[in-house]
Parts: structure tokens; C-alpha cells; sequence
């Protein structure tokens, strides 16, 4: 079995580029711990982002990842009272994109029709609100899994 390092030697960037990820053990206890719990990272869509990779290349993955980021970027900057980051980072990961840009389009027009909205405690609970009722319709889970 080869090594990660005789891989990246190979110009083999990520695991989904190998020829054997499928029965690397190393890969394969990573995968099945990623079912199943979190780190301080959300492994809740690595099965479907290694499928996205493998059947799209590494670009266009990484064109959806910087999407999320912007997206993510702008709930801190505008909905983060200083405890929503990791729910936000979470919900970036796990919703569509589709899905967060309605998010905060619906966010920012409920805030306008609040009066006096400027604490932004309140922004954060408007965005909490609407990102759990979308969380609660699709069946998605906005904290980590814990051992």
C-alpha cells in the first residue's frame, strides 16, 4: 500500500484523485469516523463532496467552496453577535447554496421590517430563526456531532 507522502510525490493532490482511496484503511477509518462524528470541522457532507470532486475535478469544487466562503463571510459580517460563527460555518457546509443566499436575502428584509434593528443580538436571532426553519424542513443538523 502506498503512503500519503508517495502519493504527493505522484502529483496526487487529495485522496480523491487515488486510484486506491476506495480501499486505502487510512481513507477508509477517516470516512467511516466522518459518518458519524465532527471535528472542529463538519464531516456532515464529506461523502457527497468527495463524489462532487471526483465526478467534477478539483476546480469546480473548489469554485463551490469559495461560494460558501463568501456566503459564510457575509453572515459573520452582518448576523454574528460573537457566538453564531460555528453555527454559521456549520450551516455553510451543510445547506445548499442556494439556500444560504435566500437565507440572507430573507434575513436582511426581516431586519428592515423590524424597527430600531441595530442590535445585533437581534440580527443574529433573526438569522438563527430562519436558518433552523430551513434546517428543520430538509432534515439537516446545524451543530457538530460529538463523540
Amino acid at each position: 500500500m502506498l503512503h500519503c507522502k508517495q502519493l504527493k510525490e505522484q502529483g496526487i493532490e487529495f485522496c480523491w484523485d487515488c486510484g486506491v482511496s476506495d480501499s486505502c484503511e487510512i481513507w477508509a477509518k477517516h470516512r467511516e469516523m466522518g459518518k458519524q462524528y465532527d471535528s472542529p470541522k463538519c464531516y456532515q457532507t464529506l461523502e457527497k463532496d468527495i463524489a462532487f470532486a471526483q465526478e467534477h475535478r478539483v476546480r469546480e469544487f473548489e469554485k463551490t467552496q469559495k461560494a460558501r466562503e463568501k456566503l459564510l463571510r457575509t453572515m459573520i459580517d452582518e448576523f454574528n453577535e460573537g457566538r453564531s460563527k460555528s453555527y454559521f460555518c456549520i450551516a455553510a457546509t451543510v445547506m445548499n447554496i442556494d439556500e444560504l443566499e435566500q437565507a440572507i436575502k430573507k434575513a436582511r428584509t426581516d431586519v428592515k421590517d423590524v424597527k430600531d434593528v441595530e442590535d445585533v443580538k437581534e440580527k443574529a436571532k433573526i438569522m438563527h430563526m430562519i436558518l433552523d426553519e430551513i434546517a428543520e424542513e430538509k432534515g439537516y443538523l446545524l451543530k457538530l456531532r460529538k463523540r
